[in-house]
């Protein structure tokens, strides 16, 4: 996408990369849309925001001590796996290592 803006040609190739059908009618709407929020994103980019604190953080908010490095909110402990065999028996349809699903993107 350039510096000037998105185009047509950007939308309609970020909608196949999603595989997303616009009408000729959502086009030039998603556009204009698309170029509306890039530019409140530029507006906000000139912001000097150096002396501004940052309004929350999730310890904060959490009510736990500032986050020092290394420590996390719960501890990294190793536990057993669910044996492959159980899951499997459970499953409605499985070729015995993974679960089948039915498909659900056509193109």
């Amino acid at each position: 996408m350039s510096t000037a803006g998105v185009s047509e040609a950007d939308v309609t190739h970020v909608a196949d990369l999603a595989n997303l059908e616009l009408t000729p009618a959502e086009l030039p709407r998603m556009v204009r849309d698309l170029n509306a929020i890039l530019g409140h994103i530029a507006q906000l980019n000139e912001l000097n925001t150096a002396d501004i604190p940052p309004m929350a953080q999730v310890s904060e908010a959490l009510g736990l001590a500032p986050a020092m490095a290394g420590e996390s909110l719960r501890p990294d402990a190793i536990t057993p796996c669910l044996d492959r065999a159980v899951v499997m028996a459970e499953a409605p349809e499985t070729d015995g290592r993974f679960f089948k699903v039915p498909k659900v993107i056509e193109r």
